[in-house]
């Protein structure tokens, strides 16, 4: 069994009260509650005049036009929210519409993509089969159409050299133009998905998923700090995130202090890791899914392992296997840190400290995967979580590694030390 590296320090963001509720134009509030109604209703049929390309909402028709934005989208995980592991529990559920309904409504938010409509008619409420499914529609998750099209008229933000213009902007051009709303630049845009209700899961006081919130607990929002700054920089259609280890560095930073150096064999060497949420504008990592592991361990002159050295920690939120309880919480709030320390006795000559962390963005998911395929599956379904557990498995990445030399031979500890601090600042 792994020893755990203490955690001494979990350092809390600030309570921005007077943030709790996003700064938004009636104009803005009014379009958000109109543009996110759960499911997105039929787009209905097109104007007449509407050639074909500009009646489809097939993302490759909008990449006609919109070549980067297409090829920015295809390459993010917004185009695989209906991913193996998502369609194989899909056909876990079998004739459950209503839990495939709200799977949809984040994964897959057109009525298109719904091979079920609901009805809401007295006696007569269910559902039923939609004409207009679209599966390959669905199977490419949240499409252009799911933030930009409604009743096939085009939304989004004001052109970037005009960001006051709001309304109907370039009617004369395909899809007659596009209406321009300024909601496209705030968070709130996004908290449909990234945020759940007071209504939805919690564990200890904590909603499951509270991205939005945790966002508005930070000074971001009294910088004019949007969730597109980071994850849409430039107006990219990337979204990036803890899956991508240029966005993960670019979030946290991490330095290493080793406060004490062994002067003869058995004494201990200790060192401070300090992980310090510097930019990802929420709780690092914000969601259940992700853990981050902070090991420390000697190693010998060819770089191995000493045997019984290694001591770990776990940056995340864990919960048990059926979520009615959380075991830990050790995420790092917007502008917190967290420190642990290592302490271990130098038993020879030529060891040397290595620290490393490594980023697991599916660590949940492999376990529940695996479990998954415990169940007595059909063969399709069973076939796709094996393909999904697959693709978890390959996501770890290193963010961080560093070797230290030690030394038993006797030196003033204020130079060593100062030396390793700097080392570990790199």
């Amino acid at each position: 069994m792994l020893r755990g590296i203490c955690i001494l320090v979990a350092a809390l963001a600030c309570s921005c009260s007077a943030l709790s509720d996003e700064l938004l134009t009636p104009r803005e509030q009014a379009f958000l509650t109109r543009h996110w109604p759960g499911i997105i209703p039929p787009q209905g049929g097109a104007p007449a005049a509407y050639s074909e390309l500009e009646r489809s909402l097939s993302p490759a028709d909008c990449g006609a036009c919109h070549p980067r934005e297409f090829e920015d989208w295809r390459s993010s995980l917004h185009s695989r929210t209906m991913g193996p592991g998502v369609l194989g529990q899909l056909l876990g559920m079998g004739d459950d519409q209503a839990s495939t309904r709200m799977c949809g409504t984040c994964h897959a938010p057109n009525a298109e993509q719904q091979a079920w409509l609901a009805v809401d008619a007295g006696p007569e409420s269910g559902f039923r089969a939609n004409p207009h499914f679209d599966p390959l529609l669905r199977r490419q998750g949240i499409v252009c159409a799911g933030c930009h099209v409604r009743q096939h008229r085009r939304y989004g933000p004001p052109p970037a050299n005009a960001p006051g213009v709001a309304g109907r902007t370039g009617a004369n051009g395909p899809h007659g133009g596009f209406t321009a709303e300024s909601a496209f630049t705030r968070s709130a845009f996004c908290s449909t998905c990234h945020q759940f209700t007071e209504d939805d899961r919690a564990l200890n006081g904590k909603l499951l998923e509270n991205t939005y919130e945790e966002w508005k607990a930070s000074r971001y929002p009294a910088e004019g700090v949007q969730c597109q700054t980071c994850h849409m920089p430039g107006r990219r259609h990337l979204w990036r995130g803890i899956h991508d280890p240029g966005m993960v560095r670019q979030g946290v930073t991490v330095s290493v202090d080793v406060e004490q150096f062994p002067r003869r064999p058995g004494d201990t060497v200790k060192a401070r890791v300090t992980i310090a949420n510097t930019g990802t504008g929420h709780h690092f990592p914000t969601y259940m899914t992700p853990k981050v592991f902070v090991r420390g361990y000697l190693v010998d002159e060819q770089g191995k392992a000493f045997p019984g050295t290694l001591q770990e920690a776990v940056i995340g939120r864990e919960a048990t296997p059926g979520l009615s309880r959380e075991i830990y919480d050790t995420r790092i709030p917007a502008h917190g840190s967290l420190t642990v320390l290592y302490e271990e006795a130098v038993r020879r000559a030529g060891l040397r400290l290595k620290v490393e962390i490594e980023v697991h963005p599916d660590h949940f998911y492999v376990r529940f995967f695996e479990n998954y395929l415990s169940r007595a599956l059909e063969q399709k379904a069973r076939g796709l979580i094996e393909a999904a557990l697959a693709q978890a498995r390959e996501t770890p990445f290193t963010l961080f590694e560093r070797t230290f030399p030690l030394s038993l031979e006797n030196k003033e500890d204020g130079g060593a030390s100062a030396a390793a601090r700097e080392r570990g600042a790199e």
